[in-house]
């Protein structure tokens, strides 16, 4: 019975391969929406854990959501490094912003530190910060090492880039210093959006809270929960249409092979050993659409 459904496959190859095809795109769609909702999850991690420290501390109240914490003064960073537990307090200023890239604007993260603070970005080349005007960023955002754009009037100067550091579905991360980031997103005023800690206090100052870099986590990667949804029932209907094309396909074999079951069933062949032919047919289709719909995704 194996040998009578691959040579029925072969038979049929036209149909099969259309089947085959059809399967792959819905396959290779599904992959990349399952890849585009763990890159949320991924991308966060990544900003989060390249700042560094062991706890934050922001807004008491706040929704720590790391593209939108609530500003907090810089003065504050005397009473947070003196907290029992702490021992760095890195103030750090991440606010989403648009910038003019040669002749078109770009939206970014732009993220405020402290040059020397923490372990930096994870550079792929060049250097980190140094002074004023000068930046690390993302590599998506088109740029290398010697190239300027400018954000609200401010001119930068690339020195380095990295890699994998975005927010908000796939914005690139641009770090600055502090005070540059400052001046773009708050007008000079000395606020910021977090102090990232080494140590974890036992307690905050009046008017903060403490988060571990987990919360954090957890609590910006909330904010996208709507798109998410969206991506996995898009996920789920493009599934439910693959496996409409295969059984379909199979259907239609069924059908055209009608006098040959009863010529089989003639023969001896129980109904069970033809329901495993008509299997195997569905199962090989799906095997070899997602062999192919695995390269589509890829590249």
């Amino acid at each position: 019975m194996l040998a009578i459904t691959l040579q029925d496959l072969r038979f049929r190859k036209r149909q099969f391969l259309i089947a085959i095809a059809g399967a792959a795109l819905l396959f290779a769609m599904t992959l990349l929406m399952a890849g585009l909702a763990a890159g949320f999850s991924f991308e966060i991690d990544q900003t989060v854990s390249s700042l560094g420290g062991q706890a934050w501390m922001v807004a008491a109240g706040s929704s720590a959501r790391v593209a939108a914490l609530a500003p907090i003064p810089g003065t504050a960073e005397p009473a947070v490094a003196a907290t029992p537990g702490v021992k760095v307090a890195q103030p750090v200023a991440i606010v989403p912003q648009a910038a003019t890239v040669g002749s078109a604007t770009r939206s970014l993260v732009l993220v405020g530190v402290i040059p020397g603070g923490f372990d930096g970005p994870g550079l792929v080349s060049g250097r980190a910060v140094r002074s004023t005007g000068q930046a690390v960023v993302d590599r998506r955002l088109g740029l290398t090492i010697g190239q300027h754009f400018s954000v609200a009037g401010r001119r930068f100067t690339v020195v380095g880039t990295v890699a994998d550091k975005t927010l908000i579905g796939g914005v690139p991360d641009v770090f600055v210093p502090l005070g540059d980031a400052q001046a773009v997103a708050f007008g000079g005023r000395p606020l910021v959006s977090a102090f990232v800690l080494g140590g974890v206090p036992r307690s905050a100052p009046p008017g903060l809270q403490v988060l571990s870099p987990a919360q954090v986590e957890s609590q910006s990667l909330a904010a996208m929960a709507s798109a998410r949804s969206s991506i996995e029932n898009s996920r789920i209907f493009a599934w439910v249409v693959a496996a409409v094309i295969v059984a379909a396909m199979v259907y239609v074999s069924a059908l055209e092979r009608t006098r040959d079951f009863a010529v089989l069933k003639a023969l001896g062949s129980s109904s069970v050993s033809l329901f495993f032919g008509l299997a195997v047919q569905a199962v090989v289709v799906s095997l070899v659409a997602a062999v192919v719909a695995a390269a589509i995704a890829h590249f």
